[in-house]
């Protein structure tokens, strides 16, 4: 142990620990703008100097030591100048436009400025041209880049992409898309985890929701909404309401609010999903001799172009199933639109999803089915969802609560699962045991798969067909490790859920942002949480989806499940060469 005085506060803590954690276990704050812990460490942004008895220089706290008998002060006279200049230097090359900028209230830039009482800027602002790429679902905006390099350091440690770098030198040094590209020539997966970590308005999710008011205008058009699991755990953070007032029902009744004609739930076509792509896993394992191994889950369009960008050679090892969101889509404009006497053409589907990634997947040109327009028009995520309630002054918790419409709002606790990791492995499980079987197993036979680790493996025995060996991953980093060492054959599987952001859809990058603090397992506990009281938990017993197939698809990988449901992976590139 180290002793230690902060503040004139003494302390003992353990050999290695940081002056910030060590002040952070004190109750002490210290500003700080580019730390992460464990990934972004470099003191970049000077915000977190203290001073150190006999030591003539100001240390950063976030990357400095302690050592026996150090003695700190965090809010010295000459503390508080150096942490006020620095601010205003940073700011005197940053487009303050704060009143539009779509990150205020919830800019830790802004709210630092604050904090330290700043009102006024001795330096001329300078701040540097933006050129926005708006055909690609994250937006950078680089006169808002305080170069603080969290987005460099989370693209590369957690997600292993290498999208982001340092480019220029002096004054004109910025953080752009490595090797001189647009965004939409580079490797980017569109996870937006560097948009959940960035301070500023820097990097942002393409806005969408213009579009989404104007087919809500046209009395012409029919709107149709889904809301997908993860959603429903994190929207009510914005508003801080409690758990009496963050139900379902309020987020439903706040989108009626708005003007949506029917609002359903991406549970209905998640419970979907597993019909189909448990039933293929099945069709492959009873005929292994035909197809390559492991079979990937093909739920999160982030992993999918990941996947097709980095290891093209497995390309035929991903589920031909679409994800939830297509299926919605697809099932939408030809079987709902058929029941109730619409016109496909003008039904405008909007998807509200916790992922950017969902974005890009919308527009693959392989997504159209249905009726030859796309299956999902727009797609919103959780925080543009919440503007749009601020905009037309929605108080969600004021509303009474109402219920997802029918057919397609009917979801399982196997459904609801989706939203985090692990949760579409088990889900399909459950269900894959069932059709092999024609018994359904305990709920909770399959629990290895939860939990947060990145990536974690199990073999399951499954009368009938015998030991099953899979392994659920999150995160692209994890998920490239994972790659390489099936590459090498050092490990073998037969079924593989990857999820691209850190702890599933829980954790994506159209979440709520939070400065930096992880929330996705929290929002993964509630998801497991709602599992284990749903009242049904098995995909295949959920009537509407029993329902669906009597009335109109038939069968599992029968011809008009394929044809609406299924896609090829092969007709499409991740970006152009």
């Amino acid at each position: 142990m180290v002793n230690i005085t902060i503040n004139g506060k003494a302390m003992a803590v353990k050999n290695g620990t940081t002056i910030m954690e060590a002040a952070t276990q004190l109750g002490i704050p210290i500003p700080h703008l580019c730390y992460l812990k464990d990934i972004n460490e470099i003191g970049a942004c000077r915000m977190c100097m203290v001073e150190v008895e006999g030591t003539d220089r100001l240390v950063t706290s976030c990357n400095t030591g302690v050592v026996e008998g150090m003695a700190i002060h965090t809010n010295t006279p000459k503390v508080r100048e150096a942490r006020k200049t620095n601010l205003r230097l940073i700011l005197s090359q940053h487009n303050s436009t704060c009143t539009t900028c779509i990150r205020s209230g919830n800019c830790e830039l802004q709210r630092l400025a604050h904090d330290l009482n700043i009102h006024y800027q001795p330096y001329p602002v300078k701040p540097e041209r933006s050129h926005l790429e708006m055909d690609v679902p994250v937006i950078r905006e680089a006169s808002k880049c305080i170069k603080c390099m969290r987005c460099i350091q989370v693209c590369d440690k957690i997600q292993g992409m290498h999208i982001w770098d340092v480019v220029g030198t002096g004054s004109r040094t910025t953080v752009d898309v490595a090797v001189g590209r647009y965004l939409k020539d580079s490797d980017c997966t569109f996870c937006g985890q560097c948009v959940t970590h960035c301070p500023t308005g820097a990097l942002t999710a393409r806005d969408d929701t213009n579009r989404v008011l104007d087919a809500l205008a046209d009395p012409e058009i029919t709107t149709v909404v889904q809301v997908a699991p993860a959603v429903r755990v994190a929207w009510a953070e914005t508003f801080q309401l409690p758990a009496a007032q963050a139900t379902t029902g309020h987020m439903v009744s706040a989108l009626r609010q708005i003007g949506f004609d029917y609002i359903f739930d991406t549970n209905f076509t998640a419970d979907l999903t597993i019909m189909e792509e448990g039933s293929e896993f099945v069709e492959r394992f009873t005929h292994r001799d035909q197809y390559s191994w492991p079979m990937f889950t093909s739920c999160c369009p982030g992993w999918v172009r990941f996947l097709k960008s980095q290891y093209p050679q497995y390309t035929a090892n991903l589920s031909t199933a679409k994800s939830p969101q297509q299926m919605f889509g697809a099932v939408a404009k030809s079987y709902f639109a058929e029941k109730m006497g619409l016109d496909p053409h003008k039904v405008f589907v909007v998807s509200l999803m916790p992922c950017t990634a969902k974005k890009a997947e919308c527009e693959l040109p392989t997504m159209k089915d249905a009726c030859g327009d796309p299956d999902v028009d727009v797609v919103l995520t959780t925080r543009e969802m919440c503007r749009l309630f601020r905009s037309d002054c929605i108080r969600p918790a004021s509303l009474k609560s109402e219920e997802f419409d029918s057919p397609l709002g009917t979801g399982t606790g196997a459904a609801v699962i989706f939203g985090t990791t692990g949760g579409v492995m088990d889900a399909a499980l459950r269900s894959a045991y069932y059709l092999v079987t024609g018994k359904n197993p305990n709920p909770d036979a399959f629990s290895a798969v939860r939990g947060d680790k990145p990536w974690k493996e199990a073999i399951f025995h499954v009368p009938g067909i015998g030991n099953l060996r899979v392994a659920v991953v999150s995160g692209l980093g994890n998920t490239r490790a994972l790659m390489d060492a099936l590459a090498k054959g050092d490990v073998q599987y037969d079924f593989v859920e990857v999820m691209a952001c850190p702890g599933g859809c829980a954790g994506g990058g159209g979440q709520p942002i939070h400065e930096g603090t992880e929330y996705a397992s929290y929002r993964g506990d509630q998801l497991w949480n709602l599992d284990a009281n749903a009242a049904i938990r098995f995909s295949h017993e959920n009537p509407e989806i029993q329902t669906l197939y009597q009335e109109y698809l038939g069968a599992p990988l029968g011809e008009k499940s394929h044809h609406l449901l299924h896609t090829d992976h092969n007709a499409w590139q991740a970006h152009p060469k």
